[in-house]
């Protein structure tokens, strides 16, 4: 069983996550299904299923740059938009980054450097 402050600092996470306009349904859910879980027999279980889900869903910063500059980006954030993406990507990978900085992949990234006292 985790630590309860390792608990509650993922649980802050996670709502951070849900609570973000770009965390994808799928992560929402697998964020409420783990938060409904804690302190149940389901827990192992909905923890096993967050960190799977949220480990496809880390966006690696060239496939941030990649998505921002293709015509998909450009439909999802609006052309305008996609070039800022693009130009703020580069920006942070060249300063070291290596996932997406949005606040959805912010928590995320937070979420799995717990994963080890996750699934202890």
């Amino acid at each position: 069983m985790m630590e309860k402050n390792v608990q509650d600092y993922v649980a802050q996470k996670v709502k951070e996550l849900i609570e973000a306009p770009s965390c994808c349904a799928e992560a929402k859910a697998a964020g409420n299904a783990w938060l409904a879980a804690i302190g149940t027999d389901k827990e192992a279980e909905a923890t096993k299923n967050l960190i799977t889900k949220l480990e496809l869903d880390l966006v690696p910063i060239d496939g941030l740059i990649a998505f921002a500059s293709s015509p998909a980006g450009a439909q999802v954030f609006g052309e305008e938009k996609a070039k800022e993406v693009e130009a703020h990507a580069k920006e942070i990978k060249e300063a070291g980054a290596k996932y997406c900085d949005c606040p959805a992949c912010t928590a995320v990234a937070a979420i799995l450097e717990k994963k080890e006292e996750l699934l202890a």
